[in-house]
């Protein structure tokens, strides 16, 4: 790399965070001891946060001028909110990490030596996570199938803690993919990567927003949007149910005919449609997504929308 100053961009989405911007911001400046090389750049995304979050950025915006402030019209969720703030970036490397100071903003300097001798892309990979164990068993799933059935060599602790070269930004800019994950995008585009493992630290400040509704919607993006396998599963469940029907319907037929058993009521017929029911209506459910997504592309509406910015 050069000898010139390197200016990094670091994106921050927040969401109630009036508890945490206090300490983040003071921790984030602090980087600046550590990357003496370094110009800089604080990208904060205030995604439709109804306390006092935007109120204290602009604080900190007007002490520093480093800071840069995006505003979003309402609540659009947190991909969609890293995603517009990779739009507004300068840097000649990104970093991306939560408001909740769960990830040590300081291995931002260990990231920055990989990205120096050419790296594209430096993952902060959680070996470890200070949650309750419904938490990490639902992480620990999710990453554990992603990895399986999606995307081959994913971290099996997952990240959302990172540095990208800009290269990178412009190519998920471009990409402009709704319903997505972000992260499993990033890790899609193939770029030599370095992953550096850290112990997640427990949340000390404020609640967490990221709802079990917004884990599921999570969960299903990754799977519709970077693999094949819930299609894939429904032929295999209609083929091995079509194969125990055929095979059902002879044994009834064979040993009514040689008066083995009595062809007898309607519970049998009754529990069989029952099922086959159900197993129709997964399948319809899983196609649902596919069409789903397709129709909201189809509409091109923007995955998030601006309303105000202060630079």
């Amino acid at each position: 790399m050069s000898t010139d100053r390197i200016k990094f961009s670091i994106v921050v989405p927040i969401y109630y965070n009036e508890l945490n911007i206090p300490y983040t911001v003071p921790r984030l400046q602090k980087l600046q001891n550590l990357m003496p090389e370094c110009d800089l750049e604080f990208v904060f995304v205030d995604d439709g946060s109804k306390d006092k979050s935007l109120e204290l950025l602009l604080e900190a915006k007007n002490r520093d001028s480093r800071i840069k402030v995006v505003k979003l019209s309402r609540n659009f969720g947190s991909m969609s909110a890293i995603q517009a703030g990779l739009g507004y970036t300068t840097g000649d490397c990104v970093g991306i990490i939560a408001a909740d100071l769960q990830d040590p903003p300081e291995m931002f300097r260990e990231m920055l030596d990989h990205w120096k001798v050419g790296k594209k892309i430096i993952l902060g990979t959680r070996a470890d996570r200070e949650e309750s164990f419904f938490q990490k068993l639902f992480s620990n799933t999710y990453y554990y199938l992603l990895e399986k059935l999606a995307l081959k060599g994913y971290p099996k602790g997952g990240f959302d803690f990172l540095l990208i070269d800009q290269q990178v930004v412009q190519e998920v800019i471009q990409i402009k993919e709704k319903n997505t994950n972000i992260m499993s995008l990033i890790f899609w585009l193939g770029h030599d990567q370095v992953q550096i493992p850290y112990v997640r630290q427990e949340r000390k400040l404020g609640k967490s927003r990221w709802t079990l509704s917004k884990k599921i919607k999570l969960f299903v993006d990754s799977f519709v949007g970077f693999s094949y396998a819930p299609i894939r599963f429904m032929s295999f469940i209609g083929f091995f149910t079509a194969i125990l029907s055929i095979l059902y319907g002879a044994f009834v037929v064979i040993s009514t005919l040689f008066g083995i058993i009595e062809l007898q009521g309607w519970t049998t017929i009754i529990a069989l449609i029952t099922f086959l029911l159900g197993v129709i209506m997964v399948m319809l459910g899983m196609i649902g997504e596919y069409l789903w997504r397709i129709l909201d592309e189809s509409r091109e509406r923007p995955s998030y929308v601006i309303d105000q910015t202060f630079e």
